[in-house]
């Protein structure tokens, strides 16, 4: 422990982060993201021996959902003082290792031996926290962590060098459009709870129908959530130039200047930001490294490295290309979108004007889709790609395959959506023998299966709203 500072000092941080220790009142958010069941899943599973690992964007809700957390062991009666929270990035509590606080926790507060729940908050900013981690879950069965990381705790390599099996990682995107109906109290159309958007196939020409009249008062909300992202505290905010600011001070600023800054060693700030503009400025773009560097003044190395610092700060997905037939492309050139289109309208000061922009909404659709898609998927583990006949220009934007299943998904948000006979979704389909495709749309009159002629797959066409709305809704089911 550092002489400037005595044991004392850190007792009374350990007390003002846990409050409830000494009985003080705490409260907390009642709207629950759909990660806090996935995390109580394997909280509750005694034969799981692994710490928990929320992985985030900043401001998703990590810490609250940590809070939510003891206000639900303490109700179910577990001992107050059996229940740490410690938020790590705290500047006193950086000084120290993990194991020197938790030495102090057990000399003072709770005896060592006994059954804790450890929920650490930001836990890349502990000194050697993945040696810590894996020696916690080592050698302390009675340990329960959970563990949460805005910057992608982060290092893949030293995961798979010091974490193999002592991780369970669960994703927290932001909100999808289900959860923002939710968070905002909205009234919510009476929905099938087991439906889900592979199951609208064996539907009727009628159901499309009822489906499309009860979800039709959502469209303006969706309108809202493209604006504004999947944010919770922007979420609820009706004053759209106060949420861009909080959005650009709180998530983009901080990480851009801070994480990268103080976790991975960034020296060029100004080389990152103005990658991350581009990046706001082709959301969705396939990037050349060569290309990049050339327009950005820097070199194909630093762009590649950034990029690749970035998909680690939760700021951006990144999508590989396959070819026609489910074959790896050889010459792999990505395509990178931001983990929420509304980072992009709060950077570039995009306002309500870009609902009449088929252009940028098209960019701003196809990037949520892409959330929703990650978000519902995650646990199958598939590859998530995109194709681009290089001939042509024909490209399919989204590609979900794994050996269970094989779905492409084409964003085509505009007033007529007709599906084309020589289309990019209709070609590649025909290559890889694939039976059910989807067509997104803008229109609830676009809502139907259909098959060209000398096709075999079924054709979705589905509206934007729609689609989000149930992969929102179904990832509930994931975890019964």
């Amino acid at each position: 422990m550092p002489s400037f500072f005595d044991h004392s000092e850190t007792l009374g941080v350990l007390h003002g982060f846990n409050p409830w220790w000494t009985e003080r009142p705490f409260p907390v958010p009642k709207f629950r993201r759909l990660a806090y069941k996935a995390c109580r899943s394997y909280l509750d599973n005694t034969s799981l021996h692994r710490a928990i690992l929320l992985s985030g964007p900043r401001r998703v809700g990590k810490t609250v959902l940590l809070q939510q957390l003891a206000a639900a062991l303490l109700q179910e009666g577990r001992p107050a003082r059996s229940i740490i929270y410690l938020s790590l990035d705290h500047p006193l509590l950086k000084l120290l290792s993990l194991r020197e606080t938790l030495r102090m926790y057990h000399q003072d507060i709770h005896p060592e031996g006994e059954p804790a729940f450890l929920l650490l908050d930001e836990i890349q900013y502990s000194r050697e926290w993945e040696t810590e981690i894996k020696l916690l879950v080592d050698h302390h069965p009675r340990y329960r962590i959970v563990a949460t990381g805005s910057a992608s705790v982060v290092h893949r390599e030293k995961l798979a060098e010091s974490g193999v099996g002592r991780w369970v990682t669960v994703p927290v995107p932001t909100l999808s459009f289900y959860e923002f109906t939710c968070i905002r109290d909205e009234p919510v159309p009476v929905l099938d709870a087991q439906m889900r958007p592979s199951s609208l196939f064996g539907l009727k020409d009628t159901d499309f129908a009822e489906i499309a009249l009860k979800m039709r008062p959502l469209q303006p909300l969706f309108n809202r959530y493209l604006l504004v992202g999947g944010f919770p505290e922007t979420a609820r905010q009706d004053d759209i130039a106060l949420c861009q600011r909080l959005l650009r001070e709180d998530v983009v600023e901080r990480v851009l200047k801070r994480d990268m800054t103080a976790l991975f060693g960034v020296r060029n700030i100004n080389d990152l930001e103005k990658l991350f503009i581009y990046l706001c400025l082709h959301t969705s773009g396939i990037l050349a490294h060569a290309v990049v560097a050339k327009e950005l003044g820097t070199t194909p190395i630093t762009v590649g490295n950034h990029l690749a610092l970035l998909e680690q700060a939760n700021l951006v997905y990144r999508l590989p290309p396959v070819q026609a037939g489910g074959k790896k492309a050889l010459k792999a050139r990505n395509k990178y979108y931001l983990v929420d289109a509304a980072l992009r309208n709060a950077v570039l000061l995009r306002g309500e004007e870009i609902l009449t922009n088929f252009d940028e909404m098209g960019l701003i659709v196809e990037t949520t889709v892409l959330r929703h898609l990650f978000a519902y998927y995650y646990r199958d583990t598939p590859e998530i790609a995109y194709w681009r006949d290089t001939a042509t220009g024909q490209e399919v934007d989204i590609i979900i395959r794994s050996p269970a299943y094989h779905f492409p998904f084409e964003v085509k948000f505009k007033e007529k959506a007709a599906l084309e006979n020589n289309s990019g979704l209709v070609r590649y389909c025909a290559a890889g023998n694939i039976s059910q495709a989807y067509l997104v749309t803008k229109q609830d009159t676009h809502f139907n299966i259909s098959t060209p002629p000398g096709s075999s797959t079924q054709f979705l066409k589905i509206p934007a709203h729609i689609l989000c709305y149930l992969l929102g809704q179904a990832e509930r089911l994931l975890w019964k």
